[in-house]
């Protein structure tokens, strides 16, 4: 099991074409049902930062055979104020948080 958080923050006239990108990931995630993901994104309170938690089941992310996705990194650092920092997370405790 591998987890990661992804965080970044996008320039305020690009937060719309940003979400708008990530919600097709979301669509065509739902049409595709991959296994072995768990997968969210939240924008957060200031309006411009993004955070993507994403759970898979063995090292290979299913997330690179998205197409949605592949165009959501497409021009991510030109939409980026602070480039995408990846971080893997170790789980200390958590209560329902990955469960289905």
């Amino acid at each position: 099991m591998k987890r990661v958080m992804v965080r970044y923050m996008v320039k305020p006239d690009r937060v719309q074409e940003n979400e708008r990108l990530v919600r097709a990931v979301y669509e065509e995630l739902t049409r595709t049902q991959p296994t072995g993901l768990r997968y969210a994104t939240f924008r957060l309170e200031d309006g411009v930062s993004f955070v993507h938690l994403a759970e898979t089941e063995d090292e290979r992310n299913p997330l690179g055979d998205v197409e949605a996705f592949a165009r959501f990194l497409e021009n991510v650092r030109d939409r980026c104020d602070e480039p995408p920092v990846a971080t893997e997370l170790h789980e200390v405790g958590s209560f329902r948080f990955f469960e289905p």
